[in-house]
């Protein structure tokens, strides 16, 4: 697996984020990008939920695709790229550092590998099959958990990638979690799958 080179975006900058992955089978098909679709909210009319305050992610659960996995962090690599996780047989998913934590206002980014090379499978290897309204956790480094809602789930061409919904501002918290996805194409695949959610519970 390689990943492919993306732009990052740092504080008060936003910039494209151009997930890839090499080896394996794809996420899933493609679908219709609809990037300025205001359905990443769970569920609109639900009440907000109070933000958190900042504390790192050390787990994922998302249910419904049997993720349960530890979170790493990672930032940017020396040539201002995204870092990804490292191909390893016992994958995990990573945070983008400089992104919010989960649960605090704004976009938080996990990002995971659809497959590991000659390991197999990647951590977000169903992640296409997520659907509205499944449960997403973050158990956080100070014992505190968000608990997520999914609002939409997109396949998107690497080279329409859209950048200013899945960065963009928002005025409270969501999350976004990010593989590759669709056909492979010679230097990975040719699609993005991304996933939004809102905040929609937290626990002690």
């Amino acid at each position: 697996m390689r990943p492919l080179s993306r732009r990052a975006f740092t504080v008060g900058t936003t910039a494209a984020l151009l997930a890839g992955c090499g080896g394996g089978h794809p996420a899933g098909p493609p679908a219709t990008d609809r990037s300025r679709d205001p359905a990443s909210a769970a569920h609109p009319s639900a009440a907000p939920v109070r933000a958190l305050g900042r504390s790192v992610p050390v787990r994922l659960e998302i249910p419904a695709i049997g993720v349960d996995t530890p979170v790493m962090r990672l930032g940017l690599a020396p040539d201002r790229s995204v870092e990804v996780p490292p191909v390893t047989a016992d994958d995990e998913a990573s945070w983008y550092r400089h992104s919010p934590t989960p649960g605090r206002r704004g976009p938080s980014v996990i990002l995971g590998h659809v497959t590991v090379g000659a390991h197999g499978d990647g951590v977000f290897r169903h992640l296409a099959r997520v659907r509205r309204g499944d449960r997403i956790s973050v158990h956080l480094e100070n014992g505190a958990t968000a608990h997520f809602a999914v609002g939409s789930v997109r396949t998107v061409a690497r080279a329409g990638f859209p950048t200013e919904a899945v960065y963009g501002d928002v005025d409270r918290p969501e999350l976004r979690l990010i593989t590759c996805g669709g056909p492979r194409t010679g230097d990975g695949y040719r699609d993005n799958v991304i996933v939004f959610a809102a905040l929609s519970g937290t626990a002690s």
